[in-house]
């Protein structure tokens, strides 16, 4: 089956939607209307129904689908489109950004500050049970430069990784370090507005908590002033379910110390702004300030899976093998991404003024 230009008959009006790709990028395959913007999300369900075989292929092969083009206008709608790709919804959420909820099972993207870059990952990749696929909306594009969500083929980044690097992370994997205020909050500066524990699991009851920890691998550790650190190992590596192709899986691009700086100097040279080039600045003079503290008081961190410090060189390296493969597609209103979240990894540009990105996940 070809999933490039491709007309589908088998939609409920025949020749009304069609396939196509963005430049050479396989990333994502589009899917949208013929000569007619605005149709109703009903057409794109049933379309999505009566072509599901190209569209499972097409997100095990490419990898993502952008559908743009549509009327969706709510959360509900949202809810809906990602229904028809996948049924199984879920709204456990063990990972780091603060998120509001839309419905039961859409979500804010992330509340982070704009200013802030969210580097290239696949979803809760840290935890025994990640989604297997993700879905976004977006309400309101940014206006200005920036704000994309970008997209990684993270099989290309295993296969372009330096091979000193990728053996060393595949014999040694990776460690993560996480601590979370309590429900008091906490008082620490932190380039990184974490959310709560409480927050995270949906409770306070400790032995919930813990029970939930169990689950995941985390080694949870209760700190003065009521603060939660959680502790795992994972491989670097995980193989596609599917395809069986070896895949870069690890949150190491995020909870590395490097992290901030070394996107910052990437994102300057991307779009030449020189408030980026402060920030990077001034988040390797954080970097430094941190250092005096040991990996396991950092509010996220990562070493090799054996306590080892993983070098900034090698965080570099993996950054280039990320920053070589991402695609940028600036967000039009009503967009939908559907992303197989075991091989293509999403991040965040920076950005000025209003933007608002909805998620969901099955």
């Amino acid at each position: 089956m070809t999933l490039t230009a491709v007309k589908v008959s088998s939609s409920p009006s025949p020749d009304a939607i069609r396939t196509r790709s963005i430049g050479a990028s396989q990333l994502p395959l589009v899917v949208e209307p013929m000569g007619q913007e605005g149709r109703p999300p009903p057409a794109l369900r049933a379309w999505i129904t009566a072509n599901r075989a190209l569209v499972r292929q097409a997100l095990t092969e490419r990898g993502a689908l952008l559908f743009r083009g549509f009327a969706i206008d709510s959360a509900a709608d949202f809810e809906r489109v990602a229904r028809a790709v996948d049924p199984y919804l879920k709204n456990d959420y063990l990972g780091t950004s603060p998120r509001s909820a839309l419905t039961e099972y859409v979500f804010s993207a992330s509340e982070l500050p704009p200013y802030y870059p969210i580097p290239q990952h696949c979803e809760m990749s840290f935890t025994r049970s990640p989604p297997s696929r993700l879905f976004f909306w977006c309400m309101v594009p940014s206006s200005g430069p920036g704000g994309e969500t970008p997209l990684c083929d993270f099989r290309k980044v295993y296969a372009d990784l330096d091979p000193e690097v990728r053996a060393r992370f595949l014999a040694k994997g990776v460690r993560n370090i996480r601590n979370y205020a309590g429900p008091e909050g906490g008082g620490r500066f932190d380039l990184w507005k974490l959310k709560r524990w409480d927050e995270m699991f949906l409770t306070t009851d400790r032995a919930v908590v813990e029970a939930a920890c169990a689950a995941n691998g985390f080694e949870p550790t209760w700190l003065p002033g009521g603060r939660l650190r959680l502790v795992n190992t994972q491989p670097a590596v995980k193989l596609h379910p599917v395809t069986g192709e070896p895949t870069w899986f690890n949150h190491s691009q995020v909870f590395h110390l490097s992290a901030a700086a070394g996107e910052y100097r990437r994102i300057t040279a991307r779009l030449g702004k020189p408030r980026y080039a402060l920030l990077a600045g001034f988040a390797a003079a954080m970097v430094r300030l941190k250092q005096r503290s040991g990996p396991l008081e950092q509010a996220m961190h990562c070493t090799f899976g054996d306590g080892t410090p993983i070098p900034d060189a090698d965080m570099e390296r993996v950054r280039d093998a990320i920053w070589k493969n991402m695609v940028f597609i600036p967000w039009r209103k009503g967009d939908v991404m559907a992303i197989d979240n075991f091989a293509v990894a999403h991040g965040r540009m920076p950005y000025q003024g209003p933007r608002t990105i909805a998620v969901a996940w099955a």
